[in-house]
């Protein structure tokens, strides 16, 4: 046997490196951090932004789940015309056509133009023509806004169904089948949660 041969108790452990910093080395990381940094800073201020406009969809649609919860409601049908008109009066929009505001104004211009000329013979001032909010839309008019602003074909008599639900007597809301009420409820529903604004 060898006497030279070394022990195990003369083993010593060896150093380890420093421990390799997770920190970037070069300033070219630093600057793609703080790209990343503002680009999630603009995201989430835009998302805010985004949640904020919703609000008036998120109310909309916790009204018609009121609503579509009594159905069978003469009233809740009633409201249906009324929550849409509603809803797209609140629309966030760049257009001025559609602007809630010109409406208030026009439907003003309006109202006092008919309390100053309240004879036949005498046109209507301009800014009684300016009327072209949603809320002076009627049958066919209000049937291409809302086909203009959901991205879903809505029924063709869609307008038309809703003008029934707003005037039509009593009698004929009450023999409405279930299955159209409902129908009618849902497609309210897809137009609150799918319409497009141009904001």
């Amino acid at each position: 046997m060898n006497p030279n041969i070394p022990s195990i108790d003369q083993l010593k452990e060896l150093g380890l490196p420093a421990p390799v910093s997770y920190a970037p080395q070069t300033w070219g990381w630093w600057v793609l951090l703080g790209v990343l940094l503002v680009l999630t800073l603009i995201i989430a201020v835009r998302r805010y932004r985004q949640w904020q406009r919703d609000q008036y969809r998120r109310e909309a649609l916790a009204r018609l789940e009121q609503l579509r919860s009594r159905s069978d409601d003469l009233n809740a049908l009633r409201e249906l015309p009324e929550l849409l008109k509603r809803v797209a009066l609140s629309m966030p929009t760049q257009s001025p056509s559609w602007n809630p505001i010109s409406v208030g104004v026009s439907l003003l211009a309006i109202a006092s133009s008919r309390s100053t000329h309240s004879s036949t013979d005498r046109t209507p001032s301009r800014a009684g023509s300016l009327l072209q909010g949603s809320a002076a839309l009627g049958r066919e008019d209000w049937q291409v806004f809302l086909q203009q602003h959901c991205r879903k074909p809505l029924p063709a008599n869609f307008s038309a169904q809703l003008a029934q639900l707003a005037y039509a007597p009593d009698e004929v809301l009450r023999a409405l089948p279930a299955p159209q009420r409902q129908s009618l409820f849902e497609t309210c529903q897809d137009w609150v949660e799918h319409h497009h604004v141009a904001a």
